[in-house]
């Protein structure tokens, strides 16, 4: 495991050198996001869809930032503001793996997980099949091939271990947004949040064998963006740029209460470290 593009059970990671087929073209990384949107997910997940280096196999949700039930619902939508509405959608975990009332940091991302902005439901539904089981079945489908960014507490993906005795070992990697190595926690002095939603999940990933790079607290909290980058996307002509705009308002307000910081902690920084070394 590695806390950055070095190392990883061994293995030197790669240095951002794009895979080729057989043809000389390009090979999309394919990509399952485990995710709890949540305001900086929301950024990462429209990021992704608009990455033409990423093939998107689905979204599976987690509690965290809102609940499962809310994170499902903000996949949904996310993936229609992205123009993306049949990317499969399954829903995960309502609770921790030892059970219990999970921790929901509404507080930060508002009721709704986007800032409290409230817009209409999805038009598009959840599939049948639970986050734990599509994990293991795209991962069986494409051995060797699939990323997963676990941008929440870890119990998806430790449900898919417990369930598949050779996951782990058929992952191509995954990319884990959480703990903090040589910097404070965010949730108490020693913890960060995502791991301490769900310690035991995170103990049987990160002891599974797994191919795995941990983007912790100290690389995220080196960028952040400012009033005057909240100010310049508003006004910008991008495509979610106004969506992103409303969205981050309430994430920038609870910063500044909470942390004194004039600004938003940008993820986009993290998924672009994330796949390109």
């Amino acid at each position: 495991m590695s806390n950055s593009n070095g190392n990883v059970n061994g293995v030197v990671m790669d240095d951002g050198a794009a895979e080729l087929d057989f043809s000389g073209v390009k090979k999309r990384e394919k990509l399952i996001i485990d995710t709890d949107p949540g305001i900086d997910d929301s950024m990462a997940i429209l990021m992704a869809y608009q990455s033409p280096e990423l093939e998107i196999l689905g979204l599976t949700t987690i509690f965290g930032n809102v609940t499962t039930e809310n994170a499902t619902r903000n996949a949904l939508l996310l993936s229609e503001i992205a123009g993306c509405p049949g990317i499969p959608v399954a829903e995960g975990s309502p609770g921790p793996l030892k059970g219990g009332i999970p921790r929901v940091a509404d507080f930060v991302h508002g009721k709704d997980g986007l800032g409290n902005i409230f817009i209409p439901p999805p038009e598009t539904k959840k599939i049948e099949k639970l986050a734990s089981a599509f994990l293991v079945d795209k991962v069986s489908e494409y051995p060797g091939e699939v990323t997963i960014l676990a941008l929440g507490p870890l119990t998806n993906l430790a449900l898919a271990v417990k369930r598949d005795s050779t996951f782990a070992s058929k992952v191509k990697r995954i990319v884990v947004l959480g703990g903090s190595f040589f910097a404070l926690g965010n949730v108490n002095p020693a913890a960060e949040a995502n791991i301490y939603g769900d310690p035991e999940a995170a103990d049987v990933v990160f002891t599974s064998g797994a191919n795995i790079d941990v983007i912790g607290l100290n690389i995220t909290t080196q960028v952040k963006m400012t009033d005057a980058d909240l100010d310049e996307l508003k006004q910008s002509n991008g495509k979610h740029a106004q969506f992103l705009s409303n969205i981050c308002k309430f994430y920038r307000d609870w910063h500044v209460k909470s942390d004194g910081v004039y600004g938003n902690l940008a993820l986009q920084r993290m998924l672009r470290f994330s796949f390109n070394g």
